[in-house]
């Protein structure tokens, strides 16, 4: 149980890290300078359109799909089939919500709109939400902690 956890908390923190380092990296590139998009233009328009339905659309569906895929997964008897199954999954969920995050942050140096933050924070505190624990696996797989 301690791998599997370990191996979903590797990706939780890789998205965390990619994160801090693409507000270090966009920082640094526009500290100097004022060029930024407008944000009448075009390409201002587009990037935050896309960001803000990436963030609708990817947390609410990779919240549910997880869930009933886990709840497909309790019906598995093989404990090591189940553990391995549930660890592929919450790593993708992971990363469909952290990239939410790290484009959010991303687009955010490009075109400094308000709104951006707002879709970076929202997918960070979604991101909470998939943080794995020990209990919550248990939970969702419905195993008796045999441990």
């Amino acid at each position: 149980m301690e791998g599997i956890i370990r191996r979903i908390n590797l990706a939780y923190y890789l998205i965390y890290t990619l994160t801090i380092l693409s507000t270090i990296i966009g920082y640094m590139m526009t500290m100097n300078t004022e060029n930024t998009v407008s944000l009448t233009s075009n390409l201002s328009i587009t990037l935050s359109s896309v960001v803000i339905l990436y963030i609708i659309v990817s947390i609410p569906s990779a919240l549910a799909l997880f869930h009933r895929y886990t709840k497909k997964l309790a019906l598995i008897e093989d404990k090591f089939i189940k553990l391995n199954k549930y660890a592929s999954a919450a790593t993708l969920r992971l990363l469909v919500v952290g990239s939410g995050l790290v484009i959010s942050v991303i687009v955010f140096y490009i075109i400094r709109n308000q709104s951006i933050i707002f879709c970076a924070g929202i997918s960070a505190i979604a991101l909470l939400f998939c943080k794995p624990t020990e209990g919550k696996i248990i939970s969702d797989l419905k195993l008796e902690d045999e441990e």
